[in-house]
């Protein structure tokens, strides 16, 4: 593995020339994109976030675009703030080109998860529709007409793969303040995020996507450990 020293040289550029690429353009897309939002609401969210597939309000491009939306300023705020936080670590060990293929193929990996949850709550509530229970219409419409969006089932791939590259690194939860390693921290998240998916117990979070994320970036980090190619020659 080889390391490479610039010197002060690299530094050129101002502020934002320290941080890594991909991690600092994705933060700064993510708030261009929120604030255009802001601008317009009705058309953003109808064009980019997420619909289930066979709504009328669905487009191919929204299982890229939707990582780009978020539903309020705490939403962007928590998700950037991690993502800057446990990005530039991850990004700077693994490489740019192969930090920007991980961000979105966790991206990717949390939307099948969602949308295959969704898949299977439809067949159920039609089932229930097919027998008049005017309950099941209602979830079959809530399904088709409600947006996902935010950036978190990558973002909980890249912290997925911090607590891989660092598992024995501290990490303490702003609310409640609860210091633990990075790999029982991830194993924590996983296991609320499946509680609560199960159980409905916070609704309006796409827990399975989180999951969903979760699950592919660890297995994309074992698949280039096997491989042996995890770590780029080249590293900034």
């Amino acid at each position: 593995m080889s390391y490479y020293y610039y010197g002060n040289e690299n530094r050129r550029g101002g502020f934002l020339s320290q941080f890594p690429p991909v991690t600092k353009n994705l933060v700064i897309i993510n708030v261009i994109i929120f604030l255009a939002t802001l601008v317009n609401e009705d058309f953003m969210i109808g064009t980019f976030a997420l619909f289930y597939p066979t709504s009328p309000y669905f487009h191919w491009w929204q299982v890229i675009t939707h990582m780009f939306m978020h539903g309020g300023f705490w939403h962007i705020f928590f998700n950037m703030y991690t993502l800057f936080i446990f990005g530039c670590v991850v990004e700077r060990i693994i490489g740019t080109k192969k930090f920007l293929l991980f961000y979105f193929i966790c991206g990717l990996g949390a939307v099948a998860l969602h949308l295959g949850v969704q898949y299977l709550q439809m067949q159920s509530y039609m089932e229930g529709a097919a027998l008049g229970n005017a309950a099941a219409l209602q979830h079959i419409t809530e399904i088709k007409m409600t947006p996902t969006v935010g950036a978190s089932g990558a973002i909980y791939g890249v912290l997925m793969g911090y607590a891989m590259l660092f598992p024995e690194s501290k990490m303490t939860l702003l609310f409640p303040p609860v210091t633990l390693s990075a790999k029982w921290m991830v194993v924590a998240f996983a296991a609320i995020e499946l509680l609560t998916g199960v159980t409905g117990l916070a609704s309006g979070i796409a827990h399975f996507a989180h999951l969903g994320g979760m699950l592919i970036g660890w297995l994309l980090i074992l698949w280039w450990r096997k491989r042996g190619v995890l770590f780029d020659q080249n590293r900034i």
